[in-house]
């Protein structure tokens, strides 16, 4: 039976609509399941890079939502998402995190399927000698693992569980589409390393947290010692129409500290590197940007910081707990110097990064804020109440974008609407 939330919402959103965030749509149940239903299942949502999966064969297992899914190239080169759940008896077959195979066993009955899905053979489907076996009019193509729609945006691989999902073109469209395209500009990308995390919050807070430019200056002092990302540089806040998607842009302004940075309490006046190359960066996007951190709704964020290049996937498991997934990349056509470069500032990331463990710590404790205060709400209004593009990140524009698109998507209505 369909829930009552999959027709009318179960709460009402606070009447100053997106500048405040209810809390209990961080830990309800019942809000999550529905976000895999909504959001989930009917959005294009990134699932990995065609550079993983380089060869016919090779495989990677992804996750779209709560749901895992695999990656892999076929016989004939075309990239296929296909649901991990065996059309038998729904078991997850494959187990491997990656790998290359001719086809997909399923261990628990070995009912076996090729890379684009087909079932190509059911073991005892006739029986023995006469007895047992599948029904006469058991017919192998009408079970075939479930086949997403997929996308292949310049190496970005992108899924969607919808029969019809919006055209790619309006999902990524400019400004968005410019910054995506300035990183996946459609040279062949090299995959350098892996990390892995899962964080006790809810995967919004995850995104809302890359969306959020304010804390970045506050929260995490190697940024602000070391000049990297500060508020007083030169820095640019965008927004598609939607409200869904966004992108961070600041221009270095060089080491050189201005008074209110020194001020700040995150300014650690006695912090030295004892290896600075760490803050060696190469310009190759030519165009003085030194930062883009770029979220796509509802599963990515893109970073470009100096020269590290990685998507971050987020994987929901469960209202308070999110498995984030770091790939780092660069391109084929990168010399060793620029390569290592890249592995040398992908220490400011990922659990132990020299800045994202900042990150992990604070949305941990904002899940354990908000468990016990589901009729309280977050204060959305740093830089006033609209949705508008900003050039200061002294703001929460992004996030109410997001919160407005949010509360469309999930079908919630604001308190005063009720009335």
């Amino acid at each position: 039976m369909e829930s009552p939330m999959t027709k009318q919402p179960m709460r009402v959103w606070p009447a100053e609509g997106a500048s405040r965030a209810p809390y209990w749509i961080y830990d309800d149940p019942e809000v999550f399941r529905v976000e895999q239903e909504r959001i989930f299942g009917q959005s294009w949502c990134y699932v990995g890079l065609a550079a993983e999966v380089p060869e016919p064969g090779r495989f990677q297992r992804s996750h779209v939502g709560d749901r895992s899914v695999i990656l892999v190239r076929d016989k004939e080169g075309k990239i296929n998402v296909l649901e991990n759940r065996c059309a038998h008896r729904g078991m997850e077959f494959c187990r491997a995190s990656a790998g290359k195979a001719t086809r997909f066993l399923c261990p628990y009955h070995q009912w076996t399927f090729d890379l684009e899905g087909n079932l190509c053979g059911v073991p005892f489907k006739r029986g023995i000698h006469g007895e047992g076996g599948m029904p006469d009019d058991f017919d192998l193509a009408d079970h075939p693992l479930r086949k997403l729609r997929v996308t292949n945006h310049n190496g970005a691989v992108f899924a969607s569980y919808a029969e019809e999902p919006e055209p790619f073109e309006r999902y990524l469209a400019d400004p968005m589409r410019a910054y995506f395209d300035r990183v996946f500009d459609g040279r062949p990308l090299r995959v350098l390393g892996y990390m892995r995390q899962r964080i006790p919050c809810n995967w919004k807070l995850i995104l809302e947290n890359t969306k959020d430019p304010y804390h970045a200056t506050l929260l995490h002092s190697f940024l602000v010692t070391f000049g990297l990302f500060r508020a007083d540089q030169k820095s640019e806040v965008r927004l598609d129409p939607s409200g869904r998607h966004a992108a961070l842009v600041s221009r270095h302004g060089g080491r050189q500290l201005t008074v209110a940075a020194s001020e700040m309490a995150s300014y650690k006046s006695d912090y030295t590197l004892q290896d600075r190359r760490l803050l060696d960066m190469q310009a190759e996007f030519h165009d003085g940007v030194g930062v883009v951190m770029m979220t796509l709704f509802p599963n990515l964020i893109l970073h470009q910081q100096g020269n590290s290049l990685a998507t971050r996937h987020i994987v929901p498991r469960g209202p308070d707990s999110t498995e984030l997934s770091w790939t780092f990349f660069g391109y084929e056509d990168d010399d060793e110097a620029l390569s290592t470069r890249r592995l040398r500032q992908a220490n400011l990331f990922g659990p132990a990064g020299l800045v994202s463990l900042d990150d992990g710590e604070a949305l941990k404790a904002t899940q354990e804020g908000l468990r016990n205060a589901r009729d309280a709400c977050a204060v959305v209004e740093m830089g006033g109440r609209d949705r508008e593009d900003a050039n200061v990140m002294v703001t929460e524009t992004a996030l109410r974008a997001f919160f407005h698109h949010y509360m469309h998507v999930m079908g919630f209505v604001r308190a005063e609407d009720e009335r």
